[in-house]
């Protein structure tokens, strides 16, 4: 901490504690350094001091404690205003207009008192010649809170009509504050149009867009538009997160969970501020928070989690009935505060109904880490249609019926509609169950019961012959052998089938059983001989195996095909039998043959009425598309599968379709749609339980597509989310690494360089023992980049100094360079860093000319060529720079030769290769003419700018704005219309040089 020895220091230190973290640390130092001010005996050292404290109460948690510091500068205004200087007096004024609000969020502020103070700051703002704009903004901020719907309009009108001055709030801050109230009067499309110019980065400031993005998440639900909301909750929540003044905004994101189907985040929201419930020196946004926690405990305790352990306020434990009972009482203790101060019943009835919200959204996936919280009401994954109900009275015929015909057409809920029927006949005295009746009882349990059925199939083949169905009893009994195999009992479950088999196939013969009975059979012992395959690793080696498989797949289909007729399960044992070829041909090696069968298999099950059945084989046929090459094959087979499965796939499943389409479309540069099907990738692994595992991978691609989106701030928070989860020894280390630098490249660009730095040097350190290095190399060069821009010059060169040599042991010499280059322009920020940046960049130049030398072909010649020429110019600038200010002329005049040295260097080098780099060579002419100019020589100076004209002489960008790109600004067009005018002013600089 510096020591305060003079007004300068004062004012460094007041710098360094502005940059500090808000909170009561920060505080209490500016509290500290008012003591040091009054020390010094200066006035404006002083009022400098209170101005100060004002400015971080007012951007903390302790808002409450601005209008003592204020009372007195507006005293020693009054006293001696030729104290102020004019930024004092400005700031002054300026702050007039956070008393206002201030005493308005504190409830024990007499009401008469905030008018009078809005009466006061009329006054002294015509008294310095402001306009009223300011103080109708105030106006109206007091209407709206005691709920004076009519002045509070005729405010707004008035705020709207006054002239903008230097005493207006921001335009991003008044944007905020008109959006607001139109959304609070219900006209929410009007409130986003308000807001685009600060959601769109037109106006920004401290608070924004941070306020907009919180304010603006209902609306968007109000309006159907989830999507943008769930965007704006990802990018705001990222903005307020760190910022302890601003609750009021993290209340918003709060209750956007509620209303979304959050419940799981907003309670990881509220585990992140655990302050938030008991800071006390802003009322009103305590009041607000109160308000979303009581929603959020409510919405918990309607999902039946009344009794779930929730975060709170510190000193005990709580439930979330406990939380929400504590919260409402607390919230609407302080909004009577603000009614009797106000003598409006207004801000109760705005929390209550802010309590009381219900869901705008039954469910929006965030694609960040927070999985649904259990309930017993709540049902996970989608709603399938619901089974037939009971009646009252429910009829066991009626019931009977129902369950067989769901069981002979093969729909869901068949098992379901069987144990229904059981549960009547055992509660309903005198009812005797026909044999046949108990049997299909038996054989639905057993298929509900999976690998662990064998008996229930068993008792159920016993009931089928004692209803005098051989046949199906031994269909029953070959189930019963293939719920064995599925235990890996292979051999056993073949020698269980023998029997059935053999005796079903002598029963058909004679005419004793039927296609359907037979065919049972016939399927179970295809299935278990599937299962010796499914069991081998890869393409099948024993020949046999296969070959054995294959005859009893195409035994089944000779006896079924042309025999289905309208009966649906024997048209399904055709589609499964087709199926079963094509596994047999992939695993033959034949991925065209089997794929075709998939394709087939899937046709004729969705012909049959049975699209469900169709998923499995679809999701196999994109698989092999896939390996084929055929990418819209495998798209329209994974559509078709998220189409077909419907409400009856199960959450893994949906979460794996979604997550295969994701990386098929983004491979196809659909990066927003791809984002889509990841996000519902991550949001069905969690509602599975596969969040850690499933999730996590969903996560890590949908940050890389919001990545080639651009959308940065969201990108960040999912990768964020990511990698609380992924792991080498599950994901790989690939893709933790690749997560790592995607979220490098989001924090860069939000400016968190620090952080950035923080995760490229995390991923270097993984790619550090790969036996590639090349991304070892390039991770470290871009923390280098990071380090350098979060200041910190001595890190920077040390990781550039790391990462140049990765790129020298891998012979890339343009990472050398660009390494060596960075590193100079760094030294040069170093206090007598100037030797050290000339040896860096002449070990730049030196690497380009001895790699040309090394070179064995042209292209690779002409890219070094090319740096060469930029190594000169950034060789060039760093001279230019670097000439000191306070060194004699004629150390200056030599810095400047030698500079215009290298930029001539350049252009030479830019002219040799052509038109390719005209903006290249342009830039630097550009360059060399001001140094020229600096020098002395006019002459020279123009030559350089008729040099730039002529090498654009045939863009006539005034005359044919299609010319160069068009009318964009940014591109080539841009360009050139940038390095013209350049030229122009260069040439009048030189014409004036001359005359003098």
């Amino acid at each position: 901490m510096s020591e305060i020895t003079d007004f300068d220091s004062l004012r460094r230190a007041m710098a360094e504690n502005g940059e500090q973290p808000e909170g009561p640390a920060r505080n209490a130092r500016a509290e500290q350094l008012l003591v040091e001010a009054e020390r010094l005996d200066i006035p404006l050292a002083v009022i400098e001091a209170l101005g100060h404290q004002l400015k971080v109460y007012n951007y903390s948690s302790e808002k409450a404690k601005m209008f003592v510091p204020f009372a007195r500068l507006l005293r020693m205004w009054d006293e001696r205003p030729g104290d102020f200087d004019e930024y004092e007096t400005h700031s002054l004024h300026w702050v007039f207009k956070w008393m206002s609000a201030g005493m308005l969020d504190q409830p024990h502020v007499p009401l008469a008192s905030v008018e009078k103070w809005l009466a006061e700051m009329e006054h002294r703002y015509r008294l310095a010649g402001h306009s009223t704009r300011a103080v109708r903004s105030a106006e109206f901020s007091v209407a709206a809170h005691v709920g004076d719907v009519e002045r509070a309009e005729r405010a707004f009108s008035a705020w709207l009509a006054a002239d903008r001055d230097t005493m207006a709030d921001c335009h991003a801050c008044e944007l905020h504050g008109q959006g607001w109230w139109q959304a609070e009067r219900g006209r929410d499309a009007e409130a986003l149009a308000l807001w685009a110019p600060v959601l769109e980065g037109e106006y920004t400031c401290a608070h924004e867009p941070h306020t907009v993005l919180a304010s603006s998440l209902v609306p968007l639900l109000r309006l159907g538009r989830p999507e943008e909301a769930r965007a704006h909750h990802l990018r705001g929540f990222r903005l307020v997160r760190s910022m302890e003044s601003m609750r009021g905004a993290y209340a918003d994101h709060v209750e956007f969970c509620a209303l979304t189907g959050n419940e799981a985040r907003g309670l990881e929201l509220l585990a992140e501020r655990p302050a938030y419930f008991t800071d006390e020196g802003h009322p009103h946004s305590k009041l607000e928070f109160l308000s979303v926690v009581a929603l959020l405990m409510g919405r918990l305790s309607e999902l039946g989690l009344a009794g779930q352990r929730v975060p709170g306020p510190a000193g005990r434990e709580w439930t979330a009935l406990e939380l929400a009972e504590h919260a409402r009482v607390e919230a609407l203790a302080l909004a009577a505060r603000f009614d009797e101060r106000n003598g409006t019943s207004y801000v109760s009835e705005r929390a209550r109904a802010r309590m009381d919200r219900q869901p705008l959204v039954e469910r929006l996936p965030l694609g960040v880490r927070a999985a649904r919280p259990a309930s017993a009401v709540a049902a996970t994954g989608a709603a399938a249609p619901a089974p037939v109900q009971e009646a009252v009275e429910p009829d066991l015929a009626v019931l009977l019926a129902e369950a067989r015909r769901l069981s002979d057409t093969l729909q869901p809920h068949a098992v379901e509609a069987w144990a229904r029927v059981a549960r009547l006949a055992e509660e309903v005295d005198g009812v005797e169950l026909e044999a046949r009746d108990r049997a299909e009882i038996a054989d639905h349990e057993a298929i509900g019961l999976g690998p662990d059925g064998a008996a229930a199939f068993e008792h159920a083949a016993e009931l089928y012959a004692r209803a005098g169905d051989p046949g199906e009893a031994l269909a029953a009994r070959s189930r019963a052998a293939y719920v064995r195999a599925l235990t890996g009992e292979i051999d056993e479950a073949l020698a269980a089938v023998a029997e059935p088999y053999d005796r079903v196939l002598a029963l058909y013969a004679e005419g004793d059983t039927e296609v359907p009975q037979a065919a049972g059979v016939l399927m179970g012992r295809a299935r278990i001989l599937m299962r010796r395959v499914h069991e081998a690793e890869g393409e099948v080696v024993d020949e046999a195996v296969l070959a054995e498989a294959e005859a009893a797949v195409r035994e089944l289909l000779a006896l079924v095909e042309g025999r289905a007729g309208t009966d649906v399960r024997l048209a399904a044992r055709v589609a499964e039998g087709h199926a079963m070829l094509a596994e047999l041909a992939t695993h033959s090696g034949n991925p065209e043959a089997g794929a075709e069968l998939f394709a087939r298999a899937a046709a004729e099950f969705i012909a049959t009425g049975l699209p469900w059945f169709a998923v499995e084989y679809e999701a196999r046929l994109a698989g092999l598309a896939h390996q084929l090459g055929d990418m819209r094959q495998a798209e329209r087979a994974l559509r078709a599968a998220l189409e077909h499965g419907g409400p009856y796939l199960e959450a893994v499943g949906r979460a794996q379709l979604h997550l295969q389409l994701a990386e098929v479309v983004g491979g196809r540069g659909e990066a927003e749609e791809a984002a889509e099907h990841a996000l519902e990738a991550a949001h069905w692994a969690d509602e599975a339980g596969a969040g850690p595992t499933l999730g996590a991978w969903a996560r890590h691609q949908l940050g890389g597509f919001l990545v080639r989106q651009g959308r940065w701030a969201e990108a960040a928070e999912v990768l964020e989310s990511a990698l609380a989860e992924l792991t080498a020894e599950t994901h790989g280390d690939g893709a933790v690494v690749q997560t790592q630098w995607w979220l490098g490249d989001c924090l860069s660009e939000l400016g968190e360089h620090r952080d950035a730095a923080e995760r490229r040097l995390q991923a270097a350190e993984i790619a550090r023992h790969w036996p590639e290095q090349h991304d070892h190399a390039t991770l470290a060069h871009l923390a280098a980049e990071s380090l350098g821009q979060a200041g910190l010059p001595t890190e920077a060169d040390q990781a550039y100094a790391r990462a140049g040599e990765l790129w020298r042991g891998l012979g890339n010499v343009h990472g050398l360079v660009r390494s060596l280059r960075a590193r100079a322009w760094l030294a040069l920020r170093t206090e007598d860093g100037t030797d050290t940046a000339r040896d860096l960049m002449t070990s730049a130049v030196e690497e380009c000319a001895d790699a040309f030398d090394a070179a064995d072909d042209d292209e690779a010649r002409l890219r070094l060529v090319s740096e060469l020429g930029h190594t000169h110019r950034q060789f060039g600038d760093l001279l230019a720079r670097s000439a000191a200010e306070d060194a004699d002329d004629d150390s200056i005049r030599a810095t400047l030769e030698e500079a215009l040295s290298q930029m001539a260097e350049a252009v030479a080098v830019f002219v040799a290769l052509g038109e390719g780099t005209v903006h290249a060579r342009t830039g630097a002419e550009l360059a060399a003419g001001w140094l020229e100019t600096d020098l002395g020589r006019p002459a020279a100076a123009a030559a350089r700018a008729r040099a730039v004209l002529r090498a654009y002489a045939d863009a006539e960008a005034d005359a044919d704005p299609d010319a160069y790109g068009g009318s964009d600004e940014d591109g080539e067009h841009g360009t050139v219309r940038a390095r013209r005018a350049e030229a122009e002013q260069l040439l009048q600089a030189a014409e004036e040089q001359k005359g003098r």
